[in-house]
């Protein structure tokens, strides 16, 4: 290459780049352009922004570009500065003291499961021992005997460590699991089982392979051991339990479901978490016969549904559901799912659709009559779809303001996803530097 041609490459070539700059920059402004905010005549942003429709024909947005889907939902490794890009990861984030200063983290839960602290009134428990070899009596250090403890617990991990979990991981109340600083996944065995107790925080983990386990003798508490029964390989199973908060996991590969919350749990928040290579991902309800999930409330929000997932994401029963700014960039069969008489509300999230024509649908009712499943409120608002999704509403036409800012977690545009998620899953993080 001559001198001429030369000059005439590092021309183009920053120019180029300038343009990448200018077009970064633009997109700044507009996502911080586009933010909802609250009325000012004191109503809620649900309430003032309600569908007013009485149809429950399906809603359908077209587009007439939709390159790859699979593209559009890629989460690449990110080398740049640290970049919190939702309200969660903005109020603890990219402080370079954040390993001296971990139980803020405590304060940055929203929607349902606000009320979450975790450990954040009790010690610091460094778990140095990956083992799980005797689930009745915990050698201290290990995972099982920090959570086992009746006192409050902020737990962590001296170092990088995969935890096969001999028996399912049953845990006390008021502990959190925080996984920031180690590279820490439980694998190959079974999984959590958070079980009539009150808050807990989970946070920063891997958690994929689980598999089916017999039961037998787990010591649950200091003082009690239980018989208990044969695992299904929940990745995590919520059970009776309240005030839960879980936050960036990345997981993949259970037996049975990714998550479960079932009988009467609630005050839920599942947030910033990344899910692949699944099929049933979110369960929330145990039966149609029971009115004990009727209470239950689940905020799913800044979550990315990730490769190679087929359904559920979430399927419910009863209770209500807010699923907010979520990146649903792949499913088989459908979305979201339910029966018996959940109430659903989806608000800014973006949905692309899979190729094959009969399973655009985002949503899916269970076994139910149309005549039935039309009183059933599943509404959604500002969402995104394309590749031909559409999203079938049902119930209440109010149903947005009524119950849409019951979490008093207000939705941002759907065009924001792709940002709102960019972090979804487990990220790196090194004491003394943002994470």
């Amino acid at each position: 290459m001559g001198p001429p041609q030369l000059y005439r490459f590092f021309i183009a070539f920053f120019a180029i780049a300038s343009l990448a700059a200018t077009i970064s920059q633009a997109e700044e402004a507009s996502s911080a352009a586009l933010e909802y905010h609250t009325p000012l005549n004191g109503t809620t942003l649900a309430a003032a922004t309600a569908t007013t429709t009485t149809s429950t024909r399906p809603r359908v947005t077209h587009f007439t570009f939709n390159a790859t889907r699979r593209s559009l939902g890629s989460r690449g490794k990110y080398g740049g500065p640290c970049k919190p890009t939702n309200p969660i990861d903005k109020c603890w984030r990219c402080r370079p003291d954040w390993h001296l200063k971990r139980k803020k983290l405590a304060d940055c839960a929203i929607g349902f499961g606000h009320m979450a602290t975790g450990g954040k009134k009790g010690k610091i428990y460094v778990v140095t021992d990956p083992s799980d070899n005797d689930v009745v009596n915990p050698r201290p250090g290990t995972l099982r005997h920090a959570v086992i403890q009746r006192e409050p617990l902020w737990i962590i991990f001296k170092g990088d460590m995969t935890i096969r979990l001999k028996q399912e991981l049953i845990m006390q109340g008021d502990k959190t699991i925080d996984g920031r600083g180690a590279n820490v996944h439980i694998a190959y065995g079974a999984g959590i089982t958070i079980q009539f107790v009150k808050n807990i925080i989970i946070h920063n983990i891997f958690i994929h392979d689980i598999v089916v386990t017999p039961g037998g003798l787990i010591r649950d508490s200091v003082d009690h051991i239980g018989l208990r029964t044969i695992a299904d390989g929940d990745g995590i199973s919520i059970f009776g339990a309240e005030n839960i908060w879980l936050d960036h996991l990345s997981m993949k590969k259970c037996s049975d479901g990714i998550i479960d919350a079932v009988e009467g749990s609630t005050g839920i928040t599942i947030s910033n978490c990344h899910w692949t290579d699944h099929d049933h991902v979110l369960l929330f309800g145990a039966r149609d016969t029971t009115t004990v999930d009727d209470s239950m409330r689940i905020t799913v929000i800044y979550n990315h549904f990730g490769k190679r997932l087929v359904q559920r994401m979430p399927r419910v029963r009863s209770g209500i559901v807010h699923v907010i700014n979520n990146d649903y960039t792949h499913w088989e069969m459908y979305a979201i799912g339910g029966s018996h008489h959940a109430t659903i509300i989806s608000q800014g999230n973006r949905y692309i659709a899979p190729p094959r024509p009969e399973f655009k649908e985002v949503t899916h009712r269970n076994d139910a009559p149309e005549a039935e499943w039309r009183t059933w409120t599943w509404r959604s608002q500002g969402d995104l779809f394309k590749g031909g999704a559409f999203f079938v509403e049902s119930g209440d036409p109010n149903g947005v303001g009524k119950f849409g800012g019951l979490d008093r977690t207000a939705p941002r545009p759907a065009k924001a996803v792709k940002s709102l998620t960019r972090f979804a899953g487990v990220i790196g993080c090194r004491p003394g530097v943002p994470c």
